[in-house]
């Protein structure tokens, strides 16, 4: 049986001795729901010392007469950073590490009376230190993210017979046909089960064990069969079982099938005492010298790092809001792979990279820091920790053992490699590092790359880097603090880097014995005042931290073959850019062509650039000439006067008038001797035809083409009617375990939904009924962007937000809450 216990705690911003008693006053607390952080901060311009420190949670936990013969679990899922638990005054466990799940058994120390039970006088005490000061990971040096405080995940009670199961670990393994014949596929696959139970027992225990496809799959069961449905007899506390099973549907990005395994334990007949359920996948993967494989098919992983944090709350962020981030990764930027950088992350979001078919690459909190022997224990012990809390999600396919860009300590790392290929040889280990031929100890040479500025190839050779060149090679960041790129940003600044994430994706392609990559990073996020844009924002994001998509977004978004993706660099404005010049604009997109039309005159149709990127599996589209056969078609020059025309007219653009090379002197002298072209016509076709400065105002659109079908167009004009478009996954939020979250993106747009990308002024929330706000209720637009949060409060019904901002008008959202 579970209880959850996440609602009516009571929280102080400090922590003193006299609020372990029973008999302590409370009731002046604040009362609090978890997920919580212990202090919410500002978007941005805030000290990070503001959540350091210890503060203390309490609960009367309601119990029952019957536990007392039972034992009582109480389960944290995560407390920032050094835990201590208290029951009725007395320490019961300590926990080091934020990043990991811990238990404890406590029935020993509740009071099981009568009166005790009556007047729930069992008091739950929580103390939490978020200082940094601790040692123990990540901590030593300062890191680049915040790592906030509070009890910031779920928190459950089990309540189990004496004999029970602790842990099961499902592996599988293909059982492959070793006749003579031509077909060599494997007939079946081998499951293997290690299993614990709480204590042994005196004489054999029954455990029934079925296997099924989980209902949790994405897509819809036929049927929800049993495969396998069997018993054992065990005597030990740790077993072992295996069992073939045949006809079951591979695990795969694009066919993420899971199956649960259930296991009953019954101490005598029918007498079912306890139930586990794991849930996991059938998939082989491995990481070759030649890239990584997913059974048996070579995939190129292209991935972004992520953060788990969020506006306001940092970390404190229910279930909805951690699956909402695995499906902008898949769905809206592309991607096939995540790396949690830099500490394993919620449960919530790799069960549904299990579920959407997302890779992930986890690895052991830290950042570039190495500590004492005591910070090192800590560090095995939080790798223990993560590798048997996640190895059956069949999303994760490395384990990260090294602390990220930290030096060489092969005796430290030795250990980190033995601990994990103990407890789970299914998978291999990688180990994030920033330096050249560093000591290869795990399995996987993983590198930092950021050699890319702008003008260099997009990555290095892997001899160049790797200390051992038949290790398999993965390059774990790219960009990001190479170019820190905001929202409002002008345009020039935005294109850039999109323009270095599509030429290091390129190079990726290229390398063919390159695993793939993770860019730097999934969204913007807060930061030590040592990193980032001096406001505690690193913008490295290809997000904004509302999960608004810059203009880089759509290089990775393009790359994959699901839906048709476009996105034009710019608002063709002038006045933008130096000297009036736009310059090459680019679009974005896996279509095949787009037509340009100025002034609905059909000016050319442009193609994917594959001599520029010739690796991409979708190139961008370069359009440079928006003038395309118009001086044919209007001023009726033949097409070779025409194209000299053109050359001369966009050098101007480029040089300017007085700083022409000879070359193009030399082709304007030809046009106004040969084809009498005088200087008032040559100053009337640039104003016309190329400038437009001071002319009447050009409106383009772009036919965007796919399978020679329009599917999409685009309007670029100056906006008349500016408009407030309002985002949002869901109207209907549900409380299960905890409350519930709903997200809201806002642009600011002309008529046209184009972004107006220096639209930055404030916008007002007003929450009513069973939700409220999370964070300010007036923010302002940042680069045409904004967003909030509602959460629920424990009531059903119906919950109204409304938007308000003076230029856009208002909009309305109403939430049904179950």
């Amino acid at each position: 049986m579970r209880i959850n216990l996440n609602n009516d705690w009571k929280y102080k911003n400090h922590f003193t001795e006299d609020m372990l008693l029973n008999s302590y006053n409370d009731q002046e607390w604040e009362i609090v729901r978890i997920p919580h952080t212990n202090k919410e901060t500002p978007y941005h311009y805030f000290d990070e010392m503001e959540y350091q420190f210890v503060c203390c949670y309490r609960k009367n936990l309601v119990i029952e007469k019957s536990w007392s013969e039972k034992k009582v679990i109480l389960n944290f899922d995560g407390v920032l950073h050094l835990a201590k638990v208290y029951v009725n005054n007395k320490l019961v466990t300590i926990h080091h590490g934020g990043y990991t799940s811990f238990h404890v058994d406590i029935s020993q120390y509740l009071d099981f009376s009568d009166e005790a039970i009556l007047n729930h006088k069992n008091v739950l005490v929580v103390e939490a230190d978020s200082r940094e000061t601790n040692n123990l990971p990540p901590f030593g040096n300062v890191i680049d993210y915040l790592t906030y405080g509070g009890i910031y995940r779920e928190v459950y009670l089990e309540i189990k017979e004496k004999i029970f199961f602790t842990d099961a670990f499902v592996t599988t393994v293909e059982v492959v046909n070793n006749s003579n014949s031509i077909d060599k596929e494997p007939i079946s696959y081998r499951v293997k089960v290690q299993a614990k139970l709480s204590e042994q027992s005196e004489k054999p225990i029954t455990i029934k064990y079925l296997l099924q496809k989980s209902s949790s799959c994405e897509k819809p069961l036929e049927k929800h069969a049993e495969m396998v449905n069997r018993k054992i007899e065990v005597l030990e506390k740790e077993f072992q079982f295996e069992f073939n099973v045949t006809d079951i549907e591979l695990w795969d990005v694009d066919n993420p099938v899971l199956y649960d395994l259930k296991m009953k334990l019954e101490v005598k007949d029918d007498d079912i005492t306890d139930e586990k359920k794991v849930k996991f996948g059938f998939r082989n993967c491995r990481f070759e010298k030649n890239g990584f494989f997913l059974n048996g098919k070579k995939i190129k992983l292209i991935g972004l790092n992520r953060h788990q944090s969020f506006p306001y709350v940092g970390y404190a962020m229910p279930k909805r809001m951690q699956r909402r981030d695995a499906d902008i990764l898949k769905y809206e930027l592309g991607v096939n792979a995540v790396r949690t950088s830099h500490y394993p992350q919620s449960q919530h979001f790799i069960d549904r990279c299990d579920e959407i078919g997302l890779l992930v690459f986890t690895e052991i909190p830290g950042w570039q820091y190495i500590g004492n022997d005591e910070w090192k224990e800590i560090a095995c012990n939080q790798l223990q920790e993560m590798i048997i809390q996640y190895r059956n999600h069949p999303s994760i396919i490395l384990w990260g053992v090294r602390i990220n860009e930290s030096q060489d300590d092969d005796s430290f790392y030795s250990k980190t490699n033995q601990i994990a290929h103990e407890l789970d040889s299914s998978r291999q280990t990688g180990g994030v590092r920033f330096f050249a031929k560093s000591n290869l100890l795990e399995d996987v040479y993983t590198f930092n790359d950021f050699s890319h500025n702008g003008k260099t190839p997009g990555v290095e050779k892997i001899n160049k880097i790797s200390s051992k060149k038949t290790a398999p090679y993965l390059v774990t960041e790219f960009n990001g603090h190479m170019y820190p790129t905001k929202a409002f940003d002008d345009e020039e600044h935005r294109l850039n880097l999109a323009l270095r994430h599509a030429c290091v994706l390129d190079g990726l392609f290229e390398q063919e014995n390159i695993a793939g990559g993770f860019g730097w990073c999934m969204f913007d996020y807060n930061t030590h005042k040592d990193f980032g844009s001096g406001d505690r924002i690193c913008y490295h994001g290809m997000m904004d931290m509302f999960r608004n998509p810059k203009l880089a977004a759509s290089v990775y978004a393009s790359q994959n073959h699901k839906k048709v993706v476009c996105e034009i660099s710019s608002s063709m404005d002038i006045g933008d850019h130096q000297a009036g010049s736009i310059g090459d604009v680019y679009l974005f997109t896996n279509a095949d062509s787009v037509r340009i039309y100025k002034n609905n005159e059909f000016v050319k149709e442009e193609f994917p650039d594959n001599k520029k990127y010739p690796n991409l599996p979708h190139p961008p589209i370069i359009m440079s000439d928006f003038v395309g056969g118009l001086l044919e078609q209007k001023e009726g020059y033949s097409h070779k006067t025409a194209e000299r025309l053109k050359k001369v007219l966009f050098a101007i653009v480029k040089y300017g008038q007085n700083k022409l090379p000879i070359k193009y002197k030399m082709k304007m002298l030809y046009l106004m001797l040969m084809e009498k072209i005088s200087i008032q016509d040559g100053v009337r076709l640039f104003y016309e035809y190329i400038g437009n400065w001071g002319g009447t105002v050009t409106t383009y659109h772009f036919d965007v083409i796919k399978n020679n079908q329009l599917v999409w167009r685009i309007i670029k004009k100056p906006w008349t009617k500016p408009k407030m478009n309002v985002f949002t996954e869901t109207l209907h939020l549900k409380e299960e375990e905890t409350y519930d979250v709903a997200a809201i993106r806002i642009m600011a747009t002309d008529e046209n939904n184009n972004r107006l990308s220096y639209f930055n002024s404030p916008v007002i929330f007003e929450a009513t009924g069973v939700i409220e706000l999370i964070g300010p209720s007036i923010v302002s637009f940042s680069g045409g962007y904004t967003g909030t949060f509602i959460k629920t409060k424990g009531l059903r019904g119906e919950g109204v937000l409304k938007i308000s901002q003076e230029t856009l008008g208002s909009e309305v959202l109403v939430f049904q809450v179950e």
